[in-house]
């Protein structure tokens, strides 16, 4: 991969891409430096996505490096954002790739909750196994490390894979196994030394046709030395099963291994492992009102087209011409567009009902001041100044209770009628 975009201005850059309300997705974002600036210096940054906090990214000046989150939308696009958190180290991107899910896969978890990957491994293989060979396109690199354990391969000319989270046959063709039939498989994993819930799923298959009378596979999934599942496993020849664990709290000494049965005359054997962080409760996003009004307001004006992803999420990550309220749904509040160069008329943006503060002033916007201005309830300060405003002041605005008014320096702007006289008020300024 040997293109990038580099963002050098803003807090937060986006990227929104349609999608389906409610489908589950994987979303991946990828980054290779790559000396792209000859600095030799990889940045460090953060990653958001549909407002949430993802991941700080930590570049490679050799290596691509991808984050994978999966979860499912609560609106009708994903947003991929990227935060600069150090001085003079600009973010970048690589790549975004979006790939749908059956709706049943991943779903033995709460649904409000996303996925982080932290491991997907196909074991047996020396290559990566992504699409054709996986129809969603998921990421299964190749097991490294393997401490003493060997590699086998099935013999089954067709495996079925009919189970809830979908694994590729490509991945069931190979497995992983110890040499000796009392041998454990451990798993070596590193976890920082702060309780993590993570979601885990593994899959296994036979790779031979076992003789019923003198063979038998039986092994058991310890966490900390301790069997979780309530029957060991026994895979099965040309099919898959499959065992999970949904939430397992684990800490930076955590273990978990696979140890045979006493009744096991064959060694445990792995196919294929999956482990999710478990993230935070997902963001509702922004009240969709003042998303809408927004967008109404972007839509008028080219020059605030830059702007996508969630506008008040995640803090303190706004856009930066709003301001946002601290609710569990933000509401925007607070509008700064003055000096934008805005030109045209006022689009009618009025579902945006909790705002109180708008801040046009110094603009060249025109024609007569729109009337839905004064029905925001909760509008205090109101900056139309320095602009090219024409016709009269409207009286539900002249005349709105607790609202600062400021009109000054809109020459062709009548404050009554036809009249274009000077008007005083203590809420009107001309």
């Amino acid at each position: 991969m040997d293109t990038l975009r580099v963002f050098t201005a803003g807090r937060k850059n986006c990227y929104s891409i349609r999608a389906g309300k409610g489908e589950r997705v994987i979303l991946r974002a990828g980054f290779y430096y790559g000396n792209y600036d000859n600095r030799s210096s990889p940045p460090s940054f953060d990653i958001q996505f549909d407002g949430n906090n993802w991941a700080t990214v930590d570049s490679s000046s050799t290596q691509f490096v991808f984050y994978e989150v999966t979860y499912v939308t609560k609106r009708d696009y994903v947003s991929v954002c990227v935060a600069q958190t150090k001085r003079d180290q600009f973010p970048f991107i690589s790549s975004i790739e979006i790939r749908g899910l059956e709706s049943t896969m991943y779903s033995r978890g709460d649904q409000d909750y996303p996925l982080h990957m932290i491991k997907r491994v196909a074991y047996g293989t020396n290559k990566v196994i992504r699409y054709r060979d996986d129809p969603y396109d998921r990421v299964w690199a190749p097991a490294v490390g393997k401490h003493g354990l060997i590699d086998v391969a099935s013999d089954a000319p067709h495996i079925r894979t009919g189970i809830l989270d979908r694994p590729p046959s490509a991945v069931l063709q190979n497995a992983m196994t110890a040499v000796d039939p009392s041998d454990r498989i451990k798993f070596r994993l590193q976890f920082p030394p702060v309780n993590l819930n993570i979601y885990l799923n593994m899959y296994f298959s036979e790779v031979s046709l076992l003789n019923a009378t003198t063979e038998k596979r039986s092994f058991q999934l310890l966490i900390d030395d301790e069997p979780v599942l309530d029957s060991p496993i026994l895979p099965p020849y040309g099919s898959c099963l499959e065992a999970y664990d949904n939430n397992i709290t684990v800490f930076s000494n955590f273990t978990f291994a696979l140890a045979p049965m006493e009744e096991s005359t064959l060694p445990p054997i792995i196919n294929a492992m999956e482990i999710f962080l478990i993230g935070d409760l997902l963001e509702d996003g922004t009240e969709s009102k003042d998303v809408e009004g927004l967008l109404i307001l972007q839509s008028a004006f080219g020059v605030l087209q830059d702007w996508s992803g969630d506008p008040c999420l995640p803090k303190p990550y706004s856009w930066e011409w709003i301001e946002c309220s601290s609710d569990p749904t933000p509401r925007v509040t607070t509008l700064y567009l003055s000096s934008f160069d805005l030109t045209g008329g006022v689009p009618d943006f009025g579902t945006m009902d909790a705002l109180e503060t708008i801040d046009f002033h110094n603009n060249s916007l025109e024609g007569p001041i729109p009337e839905f201005l004064a029905t925001l309830p909760n509008l205090k300060q109101l900056n139309l100044a320095s602009n090219q405003f024409s016709g009269p002041v409207p009286d539900s605005l002249s005349k709105k209770n607790g609202l600062n008014l400021v009109v000054t320096g809109n020459p062709d702007l009548c404050t009554s009628g036809n009249s274009c006289k000077t008007f005083t008020s203590s809420s009107l300024t001309e």
